[in-house]
C-alpha cells in the first residue's frame, strides 16, 4: 500500500560517514532544517576510508545504505568526501531514494567565492587522488586553478579529540604551507572531520583565505532537495519522539562521548550494528 505524503515527510533522513566527521553534517542539518529526524551511521570499525580502495569504499557504502533502508529513511546524505567521490554515482544507479554527497555543494560555493581563481582543497588521500573536486569545479569555470593537498593525519587527530593541541598546530602548519605559498584565496575543507579543527586551519591560512565548509552547504542543499520533492517535514516530531538516532560499527561509548561534545542536542544512545551482515 502506498504511503501518503505526510507519512513520507515524517520519515527520517539517513546520514552516514566513516566515523565521527559526519557529525558536522548532522549538526548543520539539525540547525538548518530542525523539523527533520535523523538516523546517523558512523563506520567506526573501518575508519578511515581515505586510504582504502574505490572498490572497498563502494562495498562499505552499499552495506550502510542497506542498513539505513531498514530504518525507513526518505533520503540519504553521504557525509563523507571519500564515499561521495567513490560511491555516489554507483549508489544513485542502485537506489530510488534521493541521495546527496558533500562534494558538489562545497565545490559550487568555492567556485563562486574565489576572487583570484586559486582554490585549495584539503582532504583524505582518496578524495584528493580521485580528482573529483577539480573535475566538478572545472565544469563550472575552467579557468580556476585547483590545488589539492592530502592531510591524512587530520582525521586521526580529530578522532582522538586533539582539536586544540600543539601537535595539531604543528601538523597543520606543515600540511598547509604549500597552499599558503601558492596564494590561494579559498580553501575547501574537503573532509567532514576538518570543520572540527577549523579555527586552527583558519589561523594558519590567515584572514585573506575564505574557508568553505561543505557540511553547511550540504545541509542547505538537502533542504532544497526535500522541498523540491515535497519531502520536507512541515512540523517538529512529537514530544518524546526519538528525533535523532545514532548507530556505529564499533566503540559506541567512545562515539557517544565525542558526539556529545560536538552536538548539543543530547545523544542519549549510540548502538553498535554488525554492518558486515548487510
Amino acid at each position: 500500500m502506498a504511503l501518503d505524503r505526510q507519512e513520507l515527510q515524517a520519515r527520517p533522513v539517513g546520514v552516514f560517514d566513516s566515523g565521527v566527521g559526519g557529525l558536522t553534517v548532522a549538526r548543520e542539518i539539525m540547525r538548518q532544517i530542525p523539523n527533520e529526524k535523523i538516523v546517523y551511521f558512523g563506520d567506526t570499525a573501518r575508519v578511515p576510508y581515505g586510504s582504502k580502495s574505490r572498490d572497498t569504499v563502494v562495498r562499505y557504502s552499499r552495506q550502510i545504505v542497506r542498513f539505513l533502508q531498514t530504518k525507513q529513511v526518505k533520503a540519504i546524505v553521504i557525509a563523507c568526501n571519500t564515499a561521495s567521490a567513490f560511491a555516489l554515482d554507483v549508489l544513485e544507479q542502485e537506489t530510488d531514494l534521493p541521495l546527496i554527497g558533500v562534494i558538489r555543494p562545497g565545490a559550487r560555493v568555492a567556485a563562486d567565492t574565489t576572487r583570484n581563481g586559486e582554490i585549495g582543497v584539503i582532504g583524505t588521500e582518496g578524495t584528493i587522488g580521485s580528482g573529483i573536486y577539480p573535475d566538478f569545479i572545472h565544469r563550472i569555470n575552467k579557468t580556476i586553478r585547483v590545488t589539492g593537498k592530502a592531510c591524512p593525519l587530520f582525521t586521526s587527530l580529530v578522532e582522538e579529540g586533539l582539536l586544540e593541541d600543539p601537535v595539531t598546530d604543528e601538523i597543520a602548519s606543515r600540511y598547509l604551507s604549500e597552499l599558503i605559498d601558492i596564494g590561494i584565496d579559498t580553501l575547501i575543507l574537503g573532509c567532514t572531520h576538518y570543520p572540527l579543527i577549523r579555527s586552527t586551519i583558519g589561523r594558519i591560512m590567515g584572514e585573506g583565505v575564505t574557508l568553505v565548509n561543505p557540511a553547511y552547504e550540504t545541509a542547505v542543499e538537502l533542504k532544497r532537495l526535500l522541498e523540491k520533492q515535497d519531502l520536507l517535514c512541515p512540523k517538529p516530531p512529537a514530544l518524546g519522539e526519538n528525533r535523532y538516532r545514532f548507530y556505529v560499527s564499533d566503540s559506541a561509548d567512545k562515539f557517544k562521548r565525542f558526539a556529545n561534545s560536538i552536538i548539543k542536542y543530547g545523544i542519549l544512545t549510540a548502538k553498535t550494528v554488525p554492518i558486515e551482515e548487510y
